[in-house]
């Protein structure tokens, strides 16, 4: 039996009686929920720092896995290559019979891929005359820079004791210590060919510890701290060399590849 348009209009209204109007009262509580959680995780995106080489070493992987990784033919180092490579170079190293420790260490960050090398077989002390354990060190790290493509940075660091008198009339103090020494081994570079536009020298005296922590302000506390004693001052008297990460991916344009080749 069909229904007629006034029965029809009597069972909406009824039914509109028995509904609420709106969402579930639960819901509300949901989409706060939602809400707060996105602006969390939004928040943590913002705060973190994204280290360019577990990125790409880890873009490897997968590629591995899923079976998709090519080697391509005369393409530039990764910073992945470029840390795989340091890190042979380091394996093949002997330590140091006094410490045990090996006198160069490779790390990375957000900056790319840091070689750090120990100034006790860099230098000797209150001076920028490279010694010729470094001199070998910086001769393996050269097949790395000119088989990629990113810029390097040569980075000087000194502990926090000043100069002593006899060395200030060169140096003035451990700015102009660590200058020198960087720029020391950039000059040592350009000699074994590199291009120096590729290169830079900076200095940060005592300033930048080696074992600074990560959710500490540097400060004079903290870099005090970093030098009580004759072992923390030995780590933090270093070069390095950075080989800095770029917005560039691994397509370069065919005359930045030329130009590289000349």
């Amino acid at each position: 039996m069909a229904v007629t348009p006034q029965e029809r209009k009597k069972f909406i209204s009824t039914g509109e009686k028995k509904v609420d109007e709106g969402l579930p009262g639960w819901f509300g509580t949901f989409a706060d929920m939602m809400t707060l959680l996105f602006a969390f995780f939004v928040l943590l995106a913002a705060i973190s720092t994204v280290d360019p080489v577990k990125l790409q070493q880890l873009a490897d992987g997968m590629g591995k896995s899923v079976g998709s990784k090519k080697d391509i033919e005369n393409q530039a180092m990764s910073l992945a290559d470029v840390k795989k490579a340091a890190d042979k170079m380091v394996e093949e190293m002997g330590t140091n019979p006094e410490t045990g420790e090996k006198p160069v260490e490779v790390t990375t960050g957000p900056k790319g891929v840091t070689i750090g090398i120990s100034s006790d077989i860099s230098f000797q002390s209150g001076s920028a005359s490279l010694k010729q354990e470094i001199v070998e060190v910086l001769d393996k790290i050269v097949p790395t820079i000119e088989n990629s493509y990113f810029d390097v940075a040569v980075e000087g660091h000194t502990d926090n004791d000043p100069l002593p008198k006899s060395f200030q009339s060169k140096y003035p103090s451990n700015w102009e210590l660590s200058s020198a020494r960087a720029s020391a081994v950039v000059r040592q570079l350009i000699n074994m060919n590199v291009n120096p536009i590729r290169l830079q020298a900076v200095g940060y005296a005592e300033y930048i510890p080696r074992d600074r922590p990560t959710d500490r302000v540097i400060d004079n506390q903290l870099i005090a701290e970093l030098n009580l004693n004759n072992e923390l001052k030995s780590r933090n008297r270093r070069v390095e060399i950075t080989f800095l990460a770029s917005g560039v991916n691994n397509e370069i344009d065919d005359s930045y590849k030329e130009s590289l080749n000349n």
